[in-house]
């Protein structure tokens, strides 16, 4: 079996590009010298092996080529530089061409060896666990200032430059849960589905796959990765299992933007299904909505056992106790917003927020915050600016201090 140097060279040609079969045996046939026999059925293993995953890492590579037990010698030793290697998808993005360590350390205006010291883990974070409303926990892991400014920077010139999938409304700019909601108006029957552990189901292998897939060689791929995730102290593993390996943290602004990326073949996956069954779908976060017609409410009662079996293929769990079927004549809802013929309000939500504004003209706003109260009466008039203006008058009369 060759020396791992031969083995990283003949690594190296069939990394160099895409994995295509044709364009491997030209790049090794130049290295080798000659096209040896096993060459071409090495290089179809390969393509099916990797070729409809994202870029492998080198290691990989290496011990594939290991395991078919080659022999062979180098004719001419080819020593290229690291290079952006982008799917055909991602030649068009305009993203910085990081294609070193030291060139990233730059761009981040870090001293050399900060990135690997930000990349580290959980010793940047603030952490804080919160108990949901059915009784479960949820860890916010805040990132400390030094790297929510680095994290800041790759959001904006970086992931925000990746156009996200047409289904996605959360966290993309301008989209809201009014456009997740608008395609699911007026129909025969809604299905509402929830993820369950939305940002740690994301490892931190799944991040850096998705950076090398956009063109950056492994090493930088793997720091950029490593800025954007963390694994939780010791003790939060016991109550919560999947952070203790590193995760997209909730509360990183790099983290809604990457989910979004990461999740593209899946909604891929969950739009076709949808279309198959005569259905629509759109996604905000972890809130999966589909809806359709008379084809669709045939399928309805089955659909969410086909959405489970996909998204448990790429280690996601569906919350099903948050598993709703609404037909018409029940209250159709998605993402507190009411969908059965229009967009609205739920009544409950808006007679809620009268009261308080009327209560606060008769009897002063107390400790209300004006600004809160402003925001929400702002949410209302983009949904339905009919009760937005009854609210706003009635806010006007309110006499602040």
């Amino acid at each position: 079996m060759p020396n791992p140097a031969l083995l990283g060279a003949l690594a190296r040609c069939f990394l160099a590009g895409e994995p295509d079969v044709e364009a491997i045996l030209a790049r090794a046939t130049a290295m080798l010298g000659k096209r040896h026999r096993w060459l071409k059925p090495l290089a179809l293993r390969y393509v099916e092996r990797f070729g409809a995953q994202t870029r492998p890492r080198r290691r990989d590579v290496i011990r594939f080529l290991a395991q078919a037990r080659l022999k062979f010698s180098v004719q001419r030793w080819v020593t290229e530089e690291a290079k952006m290697q982008p799917v055909p998808a991602a030649e068009g993005w305009e993203i910085p061409p990081l294609e070193t360590v030291g060139a990233l350390t730059e761009w981040l205006h870090l001293d050399p060896g900060q990135p690997e010291w930000f990349a580290s883990g959980k010793k940047h974070y603030y952490y804080r666990l919160l108990t949901k409303a059915d009784g479960s926990a949820r860890l916010i892991e805040a990132p400390k200032s030094g790297l929510k400014h680095l994290q800041r920077r790759i959001l904006s010139r970086i992931l925000e430059r990746i156009p996200p999938h047409p289904a996605v409304h959360g966290f993309v700019k301008r989209r809201s849960i009014k456009t997740f909601a608008a395609p699911h108006t007026g129909q025969r029957v809604v299905l509402r589905m929830d993820l369950q552990d939305f940002f740690p189901s994301f490892h931190a292998a799944r991040i850096q796959a998705f950076f090398r897939t956009i063109g950056y060689p492994e090493s930088v791929a793997d720091l950029l990765g490593g800025i954007c995730t963390s694994s939780a102290p010791r003790a939060f593993r016991r109550q919560l299992p999947l952070h203790g390996q590193p995760h997209l943290p909730q509360g990183a602004p790099t983290s809604p933007a990457l989910a979004n990326l990461c999740f593209w073949r899946m909604d891929c996956r969950l739009a076709g299904l949808a279309r198959a069954a005569g259905a629509s779908y759109t996604r905000y976060a972890d809130d999966l909505a589909f809806s359709g017609g008379e084809a669709f409410e045939r399928c309805a009662d089955r659909f969410p056992a086909h959405v489970a079996a996909i998204l448990s293929e790429e280690d996601f769990r569906v919350n099903h106790r948050k598993t709703h079927i609404m037909r018409q004549g029940v209250r159709q809802h998605l993402a507190g917003l009411v969908v059965n013929d229009h967009i609205n309000i739920r009544r409950a939500d808006f007679d809620l927020l009268k009261a308080i504004l009327t209560n606060c003209v008769r009897r002063g706003p107390g400790g209300e915050n004006r600004a809160h109260l402003e925001g929400r009466i702002g949410f209302v008039e983009s949904i339905s600016p009919a009760k937005g203006v009854r609210l706003r008058r009635i806010f006007d009369q309110i006499s602040w201090p």
